[in-house]
Protein backbone atom coordinates (compact mmCIF):
# COMPACT_ATOMS: atom_id res chain seq x y z
CA UNK A 1 0.00 0.00 0.00
CA UNK A 2 1.45 3.65 -1.10
CA UNK A 3 2.34 5.56 1.94
CA UNK A 4 0.21 8.90 2.29
CA UNK A 5 1.78 12.22 1.47
CA UNK A 6 0.93 13.66 5.12
CA UNK A 7 -0.44 12.54 8.40
CA UNK A 8 -1.58 15.02 9.87
CA UNK A 9 -2.40 18.97 9.16
CA UNK A 10 1.23 20.26 10.29
CA UNK A 11 2.79 17.37 8.15
CA UNK A 12 0.71 18.71 4.90
CA UNK A 13 1.73 22.14 5.73
CA UNK A 14 5.47 21.54 5.57
CA UNK A 15 5.13 19.40 2.46
CA UNK A 16 3.01 21.92 0.42
CA UNK A 17 5.05 24.79 1.50
CA UNK A 18 7.95 24.65 -1.09
CA UNK A 19 5.80 24.29 -3.67
CA UNK A 20 3.88 27.26 -2.40
CA UNK A 21 7.24 29.45 -2.46
CA UNK A 22 8.27 28.06 -5.58
CA UNK A 23 4.74 28.97 -7.17
CA UNK A 24 4.97 32.72 -5.54
CA UNK A 25 8.17 33.00 -7.14
CA UNK A 26 7.64 31.68 -10.76
CA UNK A 27 4.53 33.81 -10.60
CA UNK A 28 6.41 37.08 -9.64
CA UNK A 29 9.24 36.78 -12.15
CA UNK A 30 6.75 36.25 -14.77
CA UNK A 31 5.11 39.64 -14.28
CA UNK A 32 8.82 41.05 -13.38
CA UNK A 33 9.06 39.84 -16.95
CA UNK A 34 5.81 40.87 -18.42
CA UNK A 35 4.29 38.61 -21.08
CA UNK A 36 6.65 36.06 -23.11
CA UNK A 37 6.72 37.25 -26.95
CA UNK A 38 7.65 33.93 -28.62
CA UNK A 39 6.28 30.45 -28.21
CA UNK A 40 9.11 29.26 -26.52
CA UNK A 41 8.66 31.90 -23.77
CA UNK A 42 5.01 30.05 -23.38
CA UNK A 43 6.38 26.54 -23.46
CA UNK A 44 9.08 27.42 -21.01
CA UNK A 45 6.18 28.67 -18.48
CA UNK A 46 3.41 26.17 -18.87
CA UNK A 47 6.49 23.52 -17.96
CA UNK A 48 7.36 25.56 -15.28
CA UNK A 49 3.96 25.61 -14.14
CA UNK A 50 3.12 22.10 -14.88
CA UNK A 51 6.56 20.97 -12.71
CA UNK A 52 5.67 23.14 -9.78
CA UNK A 53 1.96 21.44 -9.73
CA UNK A 54 3.74 17.87 -9.59
CA UNK A 55 5.30 18.75 -6.52
CA UNK A 56 2.25 17.75 -4.95
CA UNK A 57 3.13 13.94 -5.75
CA UNK A 58 6.91 14.57 -5.38
CA UNK A 59 7.23 11.65 -2.55
CA UNK A 60 5.33 9.10 -4.45
CA UNK A 61 7.37 9.94 -7.83
CA UNK A 62 10.36 11.00 -6.86
CA UNK A 63 12.60 9.38 -9.85
CA UNK A 64 10.17 9.72 -12.56
CA UNK A 65 9.93 13.40 -11.43
CA UNK A 66 14.15 13.92 -10.85
CA UNK A 67 14.29 12.06 -14.55
CA UNK A 68 11.64 14.66 -16.03
CA UNK A 69 14.06 17.29 -14.79
CA UNK A 70 16.66 15.76 -16.30
CA UNK A 71 15.08 15.46 -19.78
CA UNK A 72 13.91 19.09 -19.78
CA UNK A 73 17.38 20.59 -18.89
CA UNK A 74 18.99 18.17 -21.69
CA UNK A 75 15.67 20.04 -24.13
CA UNK A 76 16.96 23.47 -22.94
CA UNK A 77 20.57 22.86 -23.83
CA UNK A 78 19.31 21.15 -27.10
CA UNK A 79 17.11 24.14 -28.04
CA UNK A 80 19.87 26.68 -27.15
CA UNK A 81 22.41 25.11 -29.02
CA UNK A 82 20.29 24.14 -32.50
CA UNK A 83 17.23 25.53 -32.55
CA UNK A 84 16.34 28.63 -34.63
CA UNK A 85 13.35 31.36 -34.88
CA UNK A 86 10.90 31.30 -32.25
CA UNK A 87 12.22 28.07 -31.10
CA UNK A 88 15.72 30.04 -29.98
CA UNK A 89 15.48 30.41 -26.34
CA UNK A 90 17.27 33.24 -24.77
CA UNK A 91 18.49 32.50 -21.88
CA UNK A 92 21.31 34.25 -19.88
CA UNK A 93 24.92 32.85 -19.89
CA UNK A 94 25.34 32.75 -16.54
CA UNK A 95 22.13 31.41 -15.08
CA UNK A 96 21.17 27.31 -14.46
CA UNK A 97 19.18 26.32 -17.38
CA UNK A 98 16.49 24.17 -15.47
CA UNK A 99 12.99 24.74 -13.96
CA UNK A 100 12.24 26.71 -11.45
CA UNK A 101 11.11 23.54 -9.16
CA UNK A 102 14.56 21.33 -9.83
CA UNK A 103 16.04 21.94 -6.38
CA UNK A 104 13.22 20.44 -4.56
CA UNK A 105 13.15 17.74 -6.99
CA UNK A 106 17.04 17.80 -6.01
CA UNK A 107 15.72 17.24 -2.33
CA UNK A 108 13.44 14.45 -2.92
CA UNK A 109 15.77 12.33 -4.55
CA UNK A 110 18.32 12.34 -1.84
CA UNK A 111 15.68 11.47 0.45
CA UNK A 112 13.36 9.22 -1.05
CA UNK A 113 14.99 7.98 -4.31
CA UNK A 114 17.51 5.49 -2.90
CA UNK A 115 21.12 5.61 -1.47
CA UNK A 116 22.61 5.28 -4.71
CA UNK A 117 19.86 6.29 -7.39
CA UNK A 118 19.16 9.43 -5.78
CA UNK A 119 23.03 10.89 -5.60
CA UNK A 120 23.33 9.61 -9.34
CA UNK A 121 20.42 11.60 -10.49
CA UNK A 122 21.54 14.87 -8.59
CA UNK A 123 25.03 14.81 -10.17
CA UNK A 124 23.53 14.01 -13.25
CA UNK A 125 21.14 17.07 -12.81
CA UNK A 126 24.48 19.39 -11.90
CA UNK A 127 26.56 17.89 -14.71
CA UNK A 128 23.86 19.34 -17.37
CA UNK A 129 23.46 23.02 -15.33
CA UNK A 130 26.97 23.98 -14.80
CA UNK A 131 27.76 23.33 -18.87
CA UNK A 132 31.11 22.43 -18.16
CA UNK A 133 32.03 22.89 -21.60
CA UNK A 134 31.00 26.70 -21.02
CA UNK A 135 30.57 27.20 -17.62
CA UNK A 136 31.43 30.22 -15.40
CA UNK A 137 31.95 31.36 -11.58
CA UNK A 138 28.35 32.80 -11.32
CA UNK A 139 26.88 29.66 -12.83
CA UNK A 140 29.19 27.48 -10.79
CA UNK A 141 28.10 28.84 -7.69
CA UNK A 142 24.40 28.93 -8.62
CA UNK A 143 24.82 25.41 -9.18
CA UNK A 144 25.91 24.85 -6.19
CA UNK A 145 23.04 27.03 -4.70
CA UNK A 146 20.31 25.41 -6.05
CA UNK A 147 21.63 21.81 -6.54
CA UNK A 148 23.82 20.84 -4.30
CA UNK A 149 22.98 23.12 -1.49
CA UNK A 150 19.78 21.28 -1.45
CA UNK A 151 21.15 17.84 -2.18
CA UNK A 152 23.17 17.80 0.49
CA UNK A 153 20.31 19.05 2.86
CA UNK A 154 18.23 16.13 1.47
CA UNK A 155 21.36 13.53 2.48
CA UNK A 156 20.80 15.17 6.10
CA UNK A 157 17.31 14.71 6.34
CA UNK A 158 17.80 10.87 5.18
CA UNK A 159 20.49 10.13 7.50
CA UNK A 160 18.76 11.50 10.04
CA UNK A 161 15.49 9.35 9.14
CA UNK A 162 17.44 6.01 9.44
CA UNK A 163 19.31 6.75 12.54
CA UNK A 164 15.82 7.89 14.09
CA UNK A 165 14.05 4.39 12.81
CA UNK A 166 17.20 2.27 13.94
CA UNK A 167 16.82 3.35 17.23
CA UNK A 168 12.80 3.15 17.31
CA UNK A 169 13.71 -0.72 16.26
CA UNK A 170 16.11 -0.92 18.97
CA UNK A 171 14.26 0.04 21.71
CA UNK A 172 10.97 -2.26 20.08
CA UNK A 173 13.13 -5.05 19.79
CA UNK A 174 14.71 -4.09 23.86
CA UNK A 175 10.76 -3.96 24.60
CA UNK A 176 10.16 -7.57 23.41
CA UNK A 177 12.95 -9.14 24.71
CA UNK A 178 12.38 -7.65 28.28
CA UNK A 179 9.08 -8.60 27.26
CA UNK A 180 9.92 -12.56 26.63
CA UNK A 181 12.45 -12.14 29.63
CA UNK A 182 9.71 -11.19 32.44
CA UNK A 183 7.59 -13.94 30.64
CA UNK A 184 10.34 -16.70 30.91
CA UNK A 185 10.73 -15.19 34.57
CA UNK A 186 6.93 -16.20 35.00
CA UNK A 187 6.82 -18.97 33.82
CA UNK A 188 9.92 -20.58 35.38
CA UNK A 189 8.25 -19.49 38.87
CA UNK A 190 4.92 -21.26 37.88
CA UNK A 191 7.21 -24.69 37.10
CA UNK A 192 8.68 -24.11 40.80
CA UNK A 193 5.52 -23.62 42.82
CA UNK A 194 3.98 -26.47 40.89
CA UNK A 195 7.21 -28.72 41.59
CA UNK A 196 6.84 -27.66 45.24
CA UNK A 197 3.27 -27.70 45.20
CA UNK A 198 3.07 -31.23 43.44
CA UNK A 199 5.86 -32.70 46.24
CA UNK A 200 3.69 -31.38 48.79
CA UNK A 201 0.21 -32.19 47.87
CA UNK A 202 1.64 -35.75 46.85
CA UNK A 203 3.27 -36.52 50.32
CA UNK A 204 -0.12 -36.20 52.13
CA UNK A 205 -2.44 -37.74 49.42
CA UNK A 206 0.08 -40.68 49.12
CA UNK A 207 -0.70 -41.11 52.81
CA UNK A 208 -4.08 -40.55 52.67
CA UNK A 209 -4.03 -43.17 49.83
CA UNK A 210 -2.64 -45.51 51.99
CA UNK A 211 -4.28 -45.16 55.31
CA UNK A 212 -7.73 -45.58 52.74
CA UNK A 213 -6.16 -49.07 51.26
CA UNK A 214 -5.48 -49.98 55.03
CA UNK A 215 -8.65 -49.11 55.82
CA UNK A 216 -10.68 -50.87 52.86
CA UNK A 217 -8.68 -54.04 54.00
CA UNK A 218 -9.03 -54.38 57.53
CA UNK A 219 -12.96 -51.95 57.89
CA UNK A 220 -14.80 -53.58 60.11
CA UNK A 221 -17.94 -53.91 57.96
CA UNK A 222 -18.30 -53.73 53.97
CA UNK A 223 -20.15 -50.31 54.21
CA UNK A 224 -17.04 -49.10 56.01
CA UNK A 225 -14.77 -51.00 53.45
CA UNK A 226 -16.13 -49.41 50.54
CA UNK A 227 -16.36 -45.86 51.41
CA UNK A 228 -12.61 -46.29 52.03
CA UNK A 229 -12.00 -48.41 48.85
CA UNK A 230 -13.54 -45.18 46.98
CA UNK A 231 -11.31 -42.56 49.30
CA UNK A 232 -8.05 -44.68 48.01
CA UNK A 233 -9.11 -44.31 44.21
CA UNK A 234 -10.17 -41.00 44.20
CA UNK A 235 -6.88 -40.09 45.93
CA UNK A 236 -5.29 -42.08 43.18
CA UNK A 237 -7.06 -40.01 40.41
CA UNK A 238 -5.94 -36.90 42.46
CA UNK A 239 -2.16 -38.07 41.87
CA UNK A 240 -2.09 -38.46 38.37
CA UNK A 241 -4.08 -35.36 37.65
CA UNK A 242 -1.59 -33.68 39.48
CA UNK A 243 0.95 -35.47 37.92
CA UNK A 244 -0.29 -34.16 34.84
CA UNK A 245 -0.57 -30.67 35.19
CA UNK A 246 2.75 -30.17 36.41
CA UNK A 247 4.18 -32.21 33.30
CA UNK A 248 1.86 -29.81 31.32
CA UNK A 249 3.38 -26.57 32.98
CA UNK A 250 7.13 -28.47 32.24
CA UNK A 251 6.70 -28.53 28.99
CA UNK A 252 4.98 -25.51 27.84
CA UNK A 253 8.50 -23.53 29.93
CA UNK A 254 10.85 -25.70 29.03
CA UNK A 255 9.58 -26.91 25.43
CA UNK A 256 10.31 -23.07 23.39
CA UNK A 257 10.05 -25.00 19.93
CA UNK A 258 8.36 -28.05 20.34
CA UNK A 259 8.56 -30.37 17.29
CA UNK A 260 4.69 -30.53 15.93
CA UNK A 261 3.29 -34.04 16.51
CA UNK A 262 -0.58 -36.10 17.05
CA UNK A 263 -1.85 -38.02 20.10
CA UNK A 264 -2.74 -41.48 18.89
CA UNK A 265 -6.71 -40.95 18.40
CA UNK A 266 -9.23 -41.85 20.73
CA UNK A 267 -12.60 -41.02 21.91
CA UNK A 268 -13.84 -38.48 24.03
CA UNK A 269 -13.53 -40.37 28.08
CA UNK A 270 -16.87 -41.86 29.40
CA UNK A 271 -18.74 -39.10 30.56
CA UNK A 272 -21.16 -41.56 32.19
CA UNK A 273 -18.75 -41.72 35.67
CA UNK A 274 -18.94 -38.35 36.53
CA UNK A 275 -22.97 -37.55 35.76
CA UNK A 276 -22.92 -41.28 38.43
CA UNK A 277 -20.65 -38.97 40.47
CA UNK A 278 -22.79 -35.83 40.74
CA UNK A 279 -26.35 -38.02 41.02
CA UNK A 280 -25.14 -39.92 43.77
CA UNK A 281 -25.17 -36.46 45.82
CA UNK A 282 -28.66 -35.36 44.48
CA UNK A 283 -27.64 -33.10 41.39
CA UNK A 284 -29.78 -35.17 38.39
CA UNK A 285 -27.90 -34.89 35.28
CA UNK A 286 -28.91 -35.90 31.80
CA UNK A 287 -26.21 -36.92 29.26
CA UNK A 288 -27.09 -36.41 25.44
CA UNK A 289 -24.50 -37.23 22.58
CA UNK A 290 -25.51 -36.06 18.91
CA UNK A 291 -23.18 -36.66 15.78
CA UNK A 292 -20.92 -39.78 15.50
CA UNK A 293 -18.44 -40.05 18.05
CA UNK A 294 -15.62 -38.51 16.99
CA UNK A 295 -12.09 -39.89 17.10
CA UNK A 296 -9.92 -36.92 19.43
CA UNK A 297 -6.35 -36.52 20.17
CA UNK A 298 -5.55 -37.77 23.78
CA UNK A 299 -4.90 -34.09 24.87
CA UNK A 300 -8.52 -32.77 23.70
CA UNK A 301 -9.81 -35.62 25.00
CA UNK A 302 -8.00 -35.07 28.59
CA UNK A 303 -9.72 -31.25 28.31
CA UNK A 304 -13.27 -32.09 27.51
CA UNK A 305 -13.57 -34.66 30.68
CA UNK A 306 -12.06 -31.70 32.53
CA UNK A 307 -14.89 -29.14 31.01
CA UNK A 308 -17.33 -31.74 32.22
CA UNK A 309 -15.66 -32.44 35.59
CA UNK A 310 -15.47 -28.80 36.15
CA UNK A 311 -18.10 -27.77 35.41
CA UNK A 312 -20.58 -30.39 37.49
CA UNK A 313 -17.95 -29.72 40.50
CA UNK A 314 -19.37 -25.80 40.38
CA UNK A 315 -22.98 -27.10 40.24
CA UNK A 316 -22.53 -29.48 43.07
CA UNK A 317 -21.23 -26.25 45.01
CA UNK A 318 -22.73 -23.66 43.49
CA UNK A 319 -26.24 -25.13 42.71
CA UNK A 320 -26.82 -28.29 44.40
CA UNK A 321 -29.97 -30.54 43.54
CA UNK A 322 -30.00 -28.50 40.15
CA UNK A 323 -31.62 -29.90 37.16
CA UNK A 324 -28.52 -30.53 34.63
CA UNK A 325 -28.04 -31.37 30.99
CA UNK A 326 -24.42 -32.46 29.40
CA UNK A 327 -24.76 -31.95 25.78
CA UNK A 328 -21.92 -33.29 23.56
CA UNK A 329 -22.11 -32.70 19.63
CA UNK A 330 -19.54 -34.42 17.42
CA UNK A 331 -19.03 -31.98 14.08
CA UNK A 332 -16.23 -34.00 12.37
CA UNK A 333 -13.68 -31.45 13.30
CA UNK A 334 -14.84 -30.50 16.44
CA UNK A 335 -16.38 -31.30 19.88
CA UNK A 336 -18.87 -28.88 21.41
CA UNK A 337 -19.69 -29.41 25.23
CA UNK A 338 -22.63 -28.01 26.66
CA UNK A 339 -23.03 -27.75 30.78
CA UNK A 340 -26.51 -25.92 31.47
CA UNK A 341 -28.35 -26.47 34.84
CA UNK A 342 -31.60 -24.64 36.53
CA UNK A 343 -31.68 -23.16 39.88
CA UNK A 344 -30.80 -25.06 43.00
CA UNK A 345 -33.23 -27.01 44.94
CA UNK A 346 -32.06 -27.40 47.83
CA UNK A 347 -29.81 -24.71 49.96
CA UNK A 348 -26.09 -24.05 49.74
CA UNK A 349 -23.60 -24.72 52.15
CA UNK A 350 -21.46 -21.90 52.93
CA UNK A 351 -18.48 -23.82 53.38
CA UNK A 352 -18.12 -25.98 50.36
CA UNK A 353 -18.97 -23.08 48.48
CA UNK A 354 -16.25 -20.95 49.90
CA UNK A 355 -13.69 -23.85 49.60
CA UNK A 356 -12.69 -23.27 45.99
CA UNK A 357 -9.90 -20.59 44.81
CA UNK A 358 -12.74 -19.07 42.56
CA UNK A 359 -10.38 -18.98 39.37
CA UNK A 360 -11.54 -22.39 37.95
CA UNK A 361 -13.62 -21.34 34.94
CA UNK A 362 -10.38 -19.35 34.61
CA UNK A 363 -8.01 -22.11 34.59
CA UNK A 364 -10.68 -24.04 32.68
CA UNK A 365 -10.82 -21.15 30.24
CA UNK A 366 -6.59 -21.30 29.85
CA UNK A 367 -6.93 -25.10 29.22
CA UNK A 368 -9.41 -25.19 26.72
CA UNK A 369 -7.47 -22.17 24.58
CA UNK A 370 -4.10 -24.39 25.22
CA UNK A 371 -5.84 -26.85 22.84
CA UNK A 372 -6.84 -24.42 20.22
CA UNK A 373 -10.46 -24.23 21.28
CA UNK A 374 -13.02 -21.80 22.75
CA UNK A 375 -14.65 -21.46 25.99
CA UNK A 376 -17.60 -19.44 27.01
CA UNK A 377 -19.42 -19.65 30.23
CA UNK A 378 -22.47 -17.02 31.67
CA UNK A 379 -25.30 -17.00 33.69
CA UNK A 380 -29.43 -18.04 31.85
CA UNK A 381 -31.75 -15.40 31.74
CA UNK A 382 -33.80 -18.32 33.55
CA UNK A 383 -31.66 -18.19 36.78
CA UNK A 384 -29.27 -21.05 35.68
CA UNK A 385 -25.57 -21.23 34.17
CA UNK A 386 -24.24 -22.46 31.16
CA UNK A 387 -20.64 -23.70 29.85
CA UNK A 388 -20.40 -23.87 26.68
CA UNK A 389 -16.92 -25.21 24.75
CA UNK A 390 -15.54 -26.01 21.66
CA UNK A 391 -12.92 -28.18 20.93
CA UNK A 392 -10.84 -29.04 17.63
CA UNK A 393 -11.08 -32.83 17.15
CA UNK A 394 -7.16 -32.76 16.94
CA UNK A 395 -4.38 -30.34 17.69
CA UNK A 396 -0.37 -30.10 17.77
CA UNK A 397 1.21 -31.99 21.06
CA UNK A 398 4.26 -31.35 22.00
CA UNK A 399 6.81 -34.58 22.24
CA UNK A 400 7.93 -35.48 25.20
CA UNK A 401 11.57 -34.79 26.11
Amino acid sequence: MREPLWRTKREAFFYLMPAGIVLALQIGAMFFEGAPDRLVGFVDGLVALTMIGLLVVRKWYPVALMVTTLVICTTYLLLQAYAQGDWKPDFAATDPWMPASAPIYAYTAMVYAGALVGPALVLALFSLVVRPWDTSTELVLGTVLLVLLPALVGLYVRAHRILVQALIDRAERAEREQHLLAEQARADERVRLAEEMHDVVTHRVSLMVLHAGALAVTGPDDHTRSAAEGLRVAGCEALNELRELVGVLRNETTEHHPRETRDEPTEVPDLSTLVAESESVGVPVELKRDGDPARISAAVGRTAYRVVQESLTNIRKHAPGAPTSVHVRYGGDRVRLTIRNAVATRSVDSGLSRSGSGAGLAGLRQRVELVGGTLTSGPLPSGGFEVDAVLPAFVPAPESA
